[in-house]
């Protein structure tokens, strides 16, 4: 059995079942935040978790009873996999200022946000208005 400070951090298996389409997105939402299929799932359940949970003190127990703050309660328990991107980036070209390093691990954002509009557009679910300069919901 594992332990980080006295919290049993060994793997346990869970399974569920997706549609196809679903998957797919998620791994290339995965493959795009350099991460594993697992790692991303399990980093946005607790992310949803963290955000249904905002409101609890700090020191508290979390929904399962485990203490705040305990690798299964934290938004990102076994690393997003920004750590290593950092490391990768800094041991590839040295020294990098904050603005560098946000940039580095950012610059496929954009993309994917024009990308994203693009089919909610195409599905008409979200309509520009050059007029009011902006996107809105259709």
């Amino acid at each position: 059995m594992a332990s980080d400070g006295g919290v049993d951090t060994s793997r346990a298996h869970v399974q569920t079942y997706v549609p196809e389409y679903q998957k797919d997105e998620w791994a290339r939402e995965a493959e795009a935040m350099d991460m594993s299929l697992s790692e991303f799932v399990r980093s946005m359940v607790q992310a949803g978790r963290s955000d249904i949970s905002a409101d609890a003190d700090v020191g508290s127990s979390d929904s399962a009873g485990e203490p705040a703050g305990t690798p299964s309660s934290t938004p990102d328990p076994g690393g997003s996999g920004l750590e290593d991107r950092v490391v990768d980036i800094l041991d590839s070209d040295g020294f990098h200022d904050w603005d560098e390093l946000v940039a580095a691990l950012t610059d496929d954002v954009e993309e994917r946000l024009e990308n994203a509009l693009q089919d909610l557009q195409a599905d008409g679910k979200v309509q520009h208005s050059g007029r009011n300069g902006g996107y809105t919901l259709a």
